[in-house]
């Protein structure tokens, strides 16, 4: 049965969260809020957070600067994934993926659907590994970050159970 294995050890790690608007600030960015409460609560570190606009060039910098730090572990993005001109997450980040989770799209949407039905398909979240590093892209709504979430929180809790991405860490780099 998937889930968590109690008599394993619970191993944190370091996760940055990026909130991609043109509108928000960290006063009101509720979203980015309930990522990193979730972040905290489930015993990870939040290694850092930063909110910048929809432009490409500052997003991959963002990126690339978290790559670079050898005690990130994770990237959690929400917003911009959208279908509007601004919208540029996905455009930003998918370039700096060396190896895309497709399955993460494909869970995401599935979650999201029992939620808020065919709108979902208004959605571009997706998942990929950055040479060493996790990266999360979610749309930027408060229901589904927690959608998003649900998904990536067992993936990143060491306990869990058939596998999950802490326990392949230590191989990311291998050649």
């Amino acid at each position: 049965m998937p889930g968590i294995d109690e008599t394993k050890e619970f191993k944190p790690i370091n996760i940055a969260v990026l909130t991609v608007s043109d509108t928000r600030s960290l006063k009101d960015d509720t979203s980015g809020d309930i990522l990193a409460d979730r972040i905290t609560a489930a015993g990870h570190d939040l290694a850092d957070r930063q909110i910048l606009r929809d432009d490409i060039p500052q997003i991959q910098a963002q990126i690339r600067q978290w790559m670079a730090n050898p005690t990130i572990d994770a990237v959690i993005t929400t917003g911009g994934t959208g279908l509007t001109g601004r919208d540029v997450t996905p455009e930003a980040i998918k370039p700096l993926f060396s190896k895309e989770i497709e399955g993460f799209s494909v869970m995401f949407h599935m979650k999201s659907a029992e939620n808020i039905g065919l709108s979902t398909l208004q959605s571009r979240a997706c998942a990929g590994l950055a040479e060493t590093t996790f990266i999360f892209c979610l749309p930027g709504s408060n229901g589904a970050v927690k959608d998003g979430w649900s998904i990536i929180g067992p993936q990143l809790d060491s306990r869990y159970r058939p596998c999950n991405f802490i326990e392949i860490m230590p191989r990311l780099s291998e050649k």
